[in-house]
């Protein structure tokens, strides 16, 4: 974020339009719908300028600019033709501290002014940071088809009762509550079809019937491998209903990005042997906060139920009697294959898939090696970049060619996503090359090959499926 959103009450307040053109009369006409009190610096005005000059709305300052129009003005709006001049007026109002936009100019602007959608009481305010004006106009012609007339007096209502919801309800949490099941419910269709009293009268129910204590819950949410858009949509309305969000390390800043703003946000780092909260204290935090009343979200990359111990969780909140749900997310060898045009199955090559996941030598040891070395399947094998070596002998002692492709994806489907390709012979070799660290999703299997020519997303592979191979003696030893 660049810019920092901000709503100007300019109500009796000055503001400096120089230029009488075309331009300063757009810009002084939502100036003076804003309740400012605008004075046009100009030499001529355009008729509709200056009728509003005669009409007692508006000050003309006529003539040159001048340094002392600046005196008065809270805000300025260079709109004028001259370059120069604009520029003179940005520096003046620079070294005074007043906040300028320059038109068209968003280098010597300090302010933009937005593409507006109105709801009032309720304003959507787009910026393209003064760059893309026409995105941001074509933003908001898709989002006025979206945004239902109704959110005006929504807001109006609120607005006339916001007083008496704060003492009825000064619990944070009951409050949002509240909110959610209030603009979930009847009054939206009442005040669209104009029926005023009928919706106070539903809003007072409602407020009368809110609980004392607020019931606090888990809801378990896979965050997909990092994209956000890979999230589902129920699982961001979970995110934007949270009050506490316990997440992984590995859960994309992007993904968290999207959580109401004022949730609590707690790490609960845990990786492959980097485990800063233990699954012991993961417990203890859900019990705390939903015992609370708060709705807590345990987030987790990819899906919950995927080797993310959601099952011990939620073993957990069942013992202590604890309301939970759990929302799926797109698990790693799912995403990370798709992202690197990569085919669990496919007709000529795979006909099943097994995922696997080898982060310790206590899995690798209870692993069915022989079953996994079969041909003609794919291996999505998760949390394995410190095991590569174990998990190349294992398979090539069980069977495995040595010429069996495969495909490392690292950060699959973030924006620095890279994949790397080779056999099964230089796998080790071709990790330590390219320093694959983890998240890395390791793929095994005839379709690895397809990486290659089926590559979409990111750059291009690294590495190649034609490097030669160790002997299977010495790759075994490796």
């Amino acid at each position: 974020m660049k810019l920092y959103p901000l709503f100007a009450d300019l109500s009796g307040r000055q503001v400096l339009v120089v230029g009488g053109g075309v331009v300063g009369e757009r810009k002084a006409a939502v100036l003076l719908e804003a309740g400012a009190r605008v004075a046009v610096g100009a030499p001529d005005l355009t008729p509709a300028l200056l009728g509003w000059v005669q009409a007692g709305r508006m000050q003309w300052l006529r003539g040159s600019f001048e340094d002392a129009w600046l005196d008065d003005a809270w805000l300025v709006v260079a709109a004028t033709s001259d370059k120069v001049l604009n520029a003179r007026v940005a520096a003046l109002a620079e070294t005074r501290r007043v906040f300028v936009n320059v038109v068209d100019d968003a280098e010597q602007s300090s302010f933009h002014v937005p593409a507006v959608i109105d709801r009032a009481p309720v304003t959507i305010a787009i910026s393209s940071g003064g760059h893309a004006p026409m995105l941001a106009r074509l933003l908001r012609e898709r989002l006025e088809t979206l945004i239902d007339p109704v959110v005006g007096p929504v807001a109006t209502l609120l607005a006339q009762m916001r007083q008496r919801i704060r003492v009825r309800l000064p619990d944070m949490a009951l409050r949002r509550r509240f909110y959610e099941r209030l603009l979930n419910g009847p009054v939206q269709g009442l005040l669209r079809r104009g029926q005023w009293a009928l919706a106070e009268a539903s809003t007072e129910r409602l407020l009368d019937a809110i609980e004392a204590k607020p019931a606090g819950s888990v809801v378990l949410l896979g965050a997909g491998p990092g994209d956000p858009g890979l999230l589902t949509l129920r699982g961001l309305r979970a995110l934007n209903e949270a009050d506490v969000i316990l997440h992984d390390r590995l859960v994309s800043v992007e993904v968290l990005a999207l959580a109401r703003r004022d949730a609590e946000r707690i790490e609960v780092a845990k990786q492959a042997g980097n485990h800063h909260t233990t699954q012991t204290q993961i417990h203890a935090l859900m019990l705390a906060h939903a015992k609370a009343g708060r709705r807590v979200v345990r987030l987790k990359g990819g899906d919950p139920f995927v080797f993310g111990r959601g099952g011990e969780e939620l073993e957990f909140l069942r013992s202590h009697d604890i309301p939970y749900e759990v929302v799926p997310g797109i698990t790693a060898a799912l995403a990370c294959a798709a992202y690197a045009g990569v085919p669990l199955t496919h007709r000529d090559h795979a006909q099943s898939v097994r995922l696997v996941t080898a982060h310790c030598q206590n899995s690798n040891d209870t692993l069915d090696w022989a079953a996994l070395a079969q041909e003609r399947q794919t291996l999505a094998v998760y949390m394995g970049t410190s095991e590569l070596p174990v998990i190349r002998q294992k398979l090539l002692e069980h069977g495995r060619a040595a010429s069996t492709p495969f495909a490392l994806v690292e950060n699959g489907s973030r924006p620095e996503q890279r994949v790397v390709t080779g056999t099964l012979a230089n796998l080790v070799e071709q990790a330590s090359m390219h320093e694959v660290r983890s998240p890395a999703l390791l793929i095994i299997g005839e379709v690895a090959s397809l990486a290659s020519t089926l590559s979409w997303f990111g750059s291009p592979p690294l590495g190649s499926l034609a490097a030669p191979a160790p002997s299977l003696s010495n790759a075994a030893a490796a």
